[in-house]
């Protein structure tokens, strides 16, 4: 497995993204913990969680706690996880940025993942009644206060990015939004990480749970490639993504052994600046 560096920290270079084994249709537990120790095997050592990631709000920590079971006797692997989404009844979502609810569901997560500082704790998404600064301001109290080792972001614009960078102390350690062949809106905020050297956590990197088997036949160009080298095209994705900046580390969904399996295989692929250009297109 290839490495890169979160805030300083060494993780593969690809990613678990776990939210897929803990929203409805969920797969029973034991296969999302087979999912999860085939990743481990493979050499993953960055998973992906939330205390949003449930059916709805009646299991919320679902997923945190389910990643908590699978990693026990398990070291060296990180688990990032991120407050500020909620869950409403029939599975609605929500936001809630406030420092104290923050702060409160920071808690809730050391206690549900069962450790005394968490790896990477990330504010979910920005919530319009609240001053982005004062929503970061509480990281920057969790920070100081070690009840998180790192600080990120996710769905933040480069505006948002840079100001929270600056409320950190340039501790920012991470930037999650949302990018894919089919969502390349977030190039801005690629370009802007790149450039501060904060890794870009690329969500739903196959374009979502019921669109990624899909994805050869979407973007042809993606399954073509894949034929070429003898893999799928959801691996020449992810290797085009690696492409694009070392701060990049993608964090594919997954729910089943082999899908993780054939993700991680990414970091072999080398693909020609030709066939990144046709990608690119």
């Amino acid at each position: 497995m290839l490495t890169r560096r979160i805030g300083g920290v060494e993780v593969s270079a690809i990613g678990l993204g776990a939210m897929p084994m803990s929203l409805e249709g969920r797969p029973d537990r034991a296969q999302s913990i087979e999912t999860i120790r085939t990743a481990v095997d493979k050499g993953v050592t960055l998973i992906d969680t939330a205390d949003a990631y449930s059916a709805d709000d009646s299991d919320f920590g679902h997923n945190e706690e389910l990643i908590a079971e699978a990693l026990k006797g398990v070291d060296g692997v990180m688990v990032a996880t991120k407050g500020g989404h909620t869950r409403t009844s029939g599975g609605g979502w929500d936001v809630n940025g406030r420092p104290e609810y923050l702060k409160a569901a920071c808690d809730a997560s050391l206690r549900r993942l069962g450790v005394d500082a968490i790896d990477l704790y990330q504010f979910h998404r920005p919530d319009p009644a609240v001053p982005v600064a004062e929503s970061v301001g509480a990281l920057a109290e969790l920070l100081d206060a070690g009840k998180i080792k790192l600080a990120g972001v996710s769905n933040f614009d480069p505006t948002q990015i840079r100001q929270a960078n600056e409320i950190l102390g340039g501790r920012l350690a991470s930037v999650q939004n949302q990018f894919s062949p089919a969502f390349r809106s977030s190039e801005p905020e690629l370009e802007l990480c790149a450039e501060l050297d904060i890794a870009f956590l690329p969500w739903s990197p196959l374009g979502g749970i019921s669109a990624a088997g899909e994805l050869g036949a979407r973007f042809t160009a993606f399954a073509e490639v894949g034929r070429a080298h003898g893999v799928s095209p959801q691996q020449v994705c992810l290797a085009w993504m690696l492409a694009k900046a070392p701060q990049v580390v993608p964090i594919p969904g997954s729910s089943r052994p082999a899908s993780i399996s054939d993700s991680a295989d990414a970091v072999h692929l080398e693909l020609s600046e030709e066939e990144l250009r046709r990608l690119d297109g």
